[in-house]
């Protein structure tokens, strides 16, 4: 039976009826607006072929359907809503959202246009069911294009079309995912306008929503609005309320969800706990989720990698990298295999405590185990390599990211120029940065304060403010690093006045100084002899809130011990101890510099 009608069909395309009715084509390589123009008047052409698509649909599996509309050669928007709207009719979604996503991949054809199609297409077969449009909304959301979803729900609307509560939710996901909570709100307002019932998803979708908009108290009162529509909120309902609490470092109103939920008789599982544990590790409370990570524990819940990896940065943070070694192993006894997050905090600490041998070691092990680095793991070992001067090491790995296909972000970059410019490579600094812009990447203000850094280091500050220029010129904000830095630059050429020029611009932008700058400008005037100004701007720090650090006083005590003010310097120490501040070397060094001077002047005027 299949075989005569494929047979027909494809004699049908090869040899038009009466009065010239035929499949017509379109090329590939067509500009955007005749392509749609030549698609839209396919589908018309086709009208006289329709009824032998329309006997081939009862016979048609998912398999035959590519075997059938394949060799038609037809053009691509037909062949795809033709097999879409065959694939609807299966209880499986899977193969129809396969097309879809497949199809958006690669087609340049708008939301609305590919929308027409498979109306037409749905009209000329016959078809009553709509759900060709809610797996074509549903491919966008997967495709990560909520715009052309909505469009989609749109035109669905349009025609009178109810989408499924699955699709709506698929919608609502995707605009949570990329923060558009003011389209989640509008289209939650749209499904109660059109009568489709929300079910227990979409009730937790639109609490996340309420969590990531810190609505707490409406997202607990959504709990009831559920229980109202017959849902009772489960585990997954309170781990949305508990995480949301957690993102904004809520910790307390957490745990007392936690408390809440096993009060109401819900038990909390494995995920209950993992924000809370990882919360209070970001917040330097280590001990606390500890305690917690062992009352998960007791309570017979098994621990997830995610929760162990947050204990190990925990530690690492502290510095205690043998505790989160040993963290690392308690998780491989408990037969949880360490993730690439595992590894990626590890070698980080490791690098931040110059045993770069050891993390060598560690990718070794990871590659033993099959796991492959990702960027995050790149950009660790390549900013390590960096800040130890090892500009071949953090090259050869550049070259073995780009190899291995995995994009350099700006954070590789921005580690890149760091070391050219601290191996006093400025020139080959500038020419990557160049390069890179060139190809699209955009420069974002740390590196922009790198590469001003680099070039001030090695004394080009003209080059410097260039890139000051550069960065407004692409609206790129500067903040108190930048100016702090091209301070220190014109300070260590002796433009000090250029130096406090620049301060002043820095609040007329609406930048803040902080105390670097201020001890920058101090420091500046005291290398010059010009005390009464460095105690100017001193007192111009504290009148801002900023009291004198050690940095204020050695420079101080510097300015004074050169220039034969050793009384007073002596004076600025008993000051800084008075205030708590417990000299270091540099103090003592510019004391006894400052007393060998003055003693060298007394037998010179002896003699």
């Amino acid at each position: 039976m299949k075989a005569p009608l494929l047979g027909i069909f494809v004699f049908r395309r090869q040899r038009p009826r009466r009065g010239g009715c035929k499949f017509s084509t379109l090329s590939s390589s067509s500009s955007s607006s005749s392509s749609e123009a030549s698609s839209a008047s396919s589908i018309s052409m086709l009208n006289c072929d329709w009824h032998f698509i329309k006997h081939l649909l009862p016979t048609l599996t998912p398999t035959t359907i590519s075997e059938t509309i394949t060799p038609l050669n037809l053009p691509p928007p037909l062949s795809f809503s033709i097999s879409l709207v065959f694939l609807s009719r299966f209880s499986s979604p899977h193969p129809p959202l396969r097309l879809v996503r497949s199809f958006l991949s690669s087609s340049s054809l708008s939301s609305s246009l590919i929308f027409h199609h498979l109306l037409q297409t749905r009209r000329l077969l016959n078809v009553h069911s709509t759900l060709c449009f809610d797996f074509l909304i549903r491919g966008f959301c997967l495709n990560l294009k909520p715009r052309h979803a909505f469009t989609c729900f749109n035109l669905m609307k349009s025609h009178s079309f109810l989408p499924t509560v699955e699709t709506c939710n698929h919608l609502l996901s995707v605009f949570l995912r990329f923060n558009s909570t003011r389209l989640a709100w509008v289209l939650y307002a749209d499904m109660f306008r059109l009568r489709i019932q929300s079910n227990a998803h979409t009730f937790n979708i639109m609490i996340n929503v309420l969590c990531k908009e810190s609505k707490f108290k409406r997202a607990e009162g959504f709990l009831g609005l559920m229980q109202s529509a017959g849902f009772n909120p489960g585990v997954v309902t309170y781990n949305t309320i508990i995480n949301g609490y957690c993102s904004k470092g809520k910790i307390h109103r957490a745990r007392n969800i936690l408390a809440h939920m096993k009060l109401r008789g819900i038990h909390p599982d494995s995920y209950s706990y993992t924000p809370i544990i990882n919360a209070l590790c970001k917040h330097d409370r280590l001990d606390d989720a500890l305690s917690f990570f062992d009352n998960m524990l007791d309570a017979g819940l098994p621990p997830t990698a995610m929760m162990y990896n947050a204990l190990i940065a925990g530690f690492c943070n502290r510095g205690d990298l043998d505790n989160a070694l040993l963290k690392r192993d308690e998780m491989v006894e408990r037969g949880i295999v360490p993730t690439l997050s595992t590894y990626n905090i590890l070698i980080h600490q490791l690098f931040m405590e110059g045993k770069d041998d050891d993390s060598d070691a560690l990718i070794m092990e990871m590659s033993e185990k099959g796991m492959q680095p990702d960027a995050i793991t790149y950009n660790t070992l390549i900013n390590g390599y960096c800040q130890s001067g090892n500009a071949k090491k953090a090259f050869e790995l550049y070259d073995d990211m780009l190899t291995k296909g995995i994009r350099p972000t700006t954070v590789t970059y921005t580690s890149l120029i760091y070391v050219l410019g601290k191996s006093k490579r400025m020139k080959e600094a500038a020419d990557l940065f160049e390069k890179i812009t060139k190809e699209g990447v955009m420069p974002d203000r740390v590196m922009f304060n790198t590469l001003i850094n680099g070039h001030c280091a090695n004394g080009n500050v003209e080059l410097a403010f260039s890139i000051l220029r550069d960065m407004n010129a692409r609206n790129v904000c500067p903040d108190e690093v930048t100016y702090n830095t091209l301070m220190h630059g014109l300070c260590r050429e002796h433009k000090v006045k250029e130096a406090r020029k620049l301060l002043e611009e820095m609040k007329q932008r609406g930048i803040a100084p902080d105390h670097i700058s201020y001890n920058t400008l101090i420091k500046g005037y005291s290398s010059r002899g010009d005390l009464k100004d460095a105690f100017k701007v001193r007192d111009e720090m504290c009148d801002n809130g900023f009291n004198p650090t050690i940095l204020t006083y050695n420079a101080l005590i510097q300015g004074l011990s050169k220039h034969k003010q050793s009384g007073l310097a002596e004076d600025l120490v008993n000051e800084m101890v008075a205030k708590g501040i417990k000299p270091d070397d540099t103090t003592y060094i510019s004391l006894i510099d400052s007393i060998g001077d003055n003693e060298n002047a007394a037998e010179n005027s002896k003699a």
